[in-house]
C-alpha cells in the first residue's frame, strides 16, 4: 500500500515540482482560499496563538495577521514541493545570506557550531546552507513512516550538501564526530514544544510561560560549540534573507538557561518584526496551565 500511495502521489509532486515559482504562487493563492476561508484547517488554533502572543491587538489586527499568515504558509508548501527540483542557481538567488562570514571565521578558527533558528518565513531552503558556509552542516530530520517518501526527502533535503539524522540519532551522531574530531554545524530549531515530562525549564515566550527547548544550550556546553541565532526575513514573495547572530562562542561561561533566555529573546523580536511569516499552527502554548503541576511533580521526585 506504501508503495502504491508513492507510485500515485510522487509524480503530482514532482511535476508541481518543476513548475515555474510564477505558477505555483497561482496554484497557492487557490488553495489559500480553500484551507482559511473553505476548510478554515487549524483556524482556531491559529487565532487564539496570536491573541495570546500579541493581546494588545484588537480582533481585526489579529484576523489580518492570520489571513496573512495562511498566505504565506501554503507558499511555504509549495516551496517545500519545489526543493524537490530547485537549481543551485534558483536557491541561492532566492534564500541569500547576509553575513555568512560571521559563521566562517568561527569555522576557520575550528569552532563546532550550534546554529539555532525558529520556524519563521521559510526554513526549509536552509538546505542551500553548504553552498555558502565553510563548514560540514547537519540536520536532524524526522523519520517518515513511508519508506519510499523518506528516501526522495532525505535526497532533497541534502542535495546541496546537507548531512541528516534522524531526530533520534542526532545526539550519537554529534558525540560520534566530536570523537572523531570532525567539526561541524548543527542546525536545530528550537521555538516548538517540548513534551511536559522532558522539560528541564520553564520561561515567558511572547508573554505566555511554556516548557522550553534547552538541547542547544546543553549541547554547545557540553561539546564546546559555539552558537549561533539563523534569522530568515521574507523581503518579498519567493524570496528571503538569512541573517546569522553569535550569542556565545563561550557557552562554558554562561549559567544554565542564560544561553536559552537569549535564544529566546532574539527569535521574539524576529517574529514581532514580522509576525505574519512564524508558524502559528503550532500549538505552542499548549502547556502553559501545566506548569505549577510540573513544579509538584519535580518538587516530589527530588525528594
Amino acid at each position: 500500500m506504501k508503495l502504491l500511495i508513492f507510485i500515485i502521489v510522487y509524480p503530482l509532486i514532482w511535476i508541481l515540482s518543476i513548475l515555474p515559482m510564477r505558477l505555483l504562487y497561482i496554484i497557492s493563492d487557490f488553495f489559500r482560499f480553500i484551507v482559511f476561508d473553505l476548510v478554515g484547517y487549524r483556524k482556531k488554533v491559529v487565532i487564539e496563538n496570536l491573541k495570546m502572543a500579541f493581546p494588545d491587538k484588537s480582533d481585526k489586527e489579529i484576523k489580518n495577521i492570520a489571513r496573512k499568515f495562511y498566505k504565506h504558509f501554503v507558499d511555504l508548501i509549495f516551496e517545500s514541493i519545489k526543493s524537490f527540483t530547485i537549481s543551485e542557481k534558483e536557491i541561492l538567488k532566492r534564500y541569500k545570506y547576509k553575513n555568512p562570514e560571521l559563521v566562517n571565521k568561527l569555522a576557520k578558527e575550528g569552532k563546532s557550531i550550534a546554529l539555532v533558528g525558529a520556524h519563521q518565513a521559510n526554513w526549509e531552503w536552509s538546505i542551500n546552507t553548504p553552498l555558502v558556509l565553510d563548514i560540514p552542516v547537519f540536520g536532524a530530520y524526522t523519520k517518515l513512516a513511508n519508506k519510499y517518501f523518506e528516501k526522495v526527502v532525505k535526497t532533497s533535503r541534502s542535495k546541496f550538501g546537507v548531512t541528516g539524522f534522524k531526530t533520534s540519532e542526532t545526539i550519537k551522531g554529534i558525540h560520534k564526530n566530536y570523537k572523531n574530531n570532525t567539526q561541524g554545524l548543527y542546525i536545530l530549531l528550537s521555538d516548538q514544544s517540548p513534551q511536559v515530562h522532558k522539560t528541564h525549564y520553564w520561561s515567558e515566550f511572547l508573554g505566555v510561560k511554556v516548557p522550553i527547548h534547552t538541547g542547544a544550550e546543553i549541547l554547545s556546553k557540553k561539546y564546546d560549540f559555539a552558537v549561533v541565532n539563523y534569522a530568515a526575513r521574507k523581503i518579498k514573495r519567493g524570496y528571503f534573507e538569512v541573517e546569522f547572530e553569535l550569542i556565545t562562542d563561550s557557552p562554558k561561561d554562561f549559567e544554565n538557561y542564560q544561553i536559552t533566555d537569549k535564544y529566546l529573546e532574539i527569535t521574539e523580536r524576529n517574529i514581532r518584526k514580522q509576525p505574519e511569516f512564524y508558524l502559528w499552527t503550532h500549538k505552542r502554548f499548549k502547556h502553559k496551565d501545566k506548569y505549577e503541576q510540573w513544579l509538584k511533580n519535580r518538587k516530589a521526585s527530588q525528594k
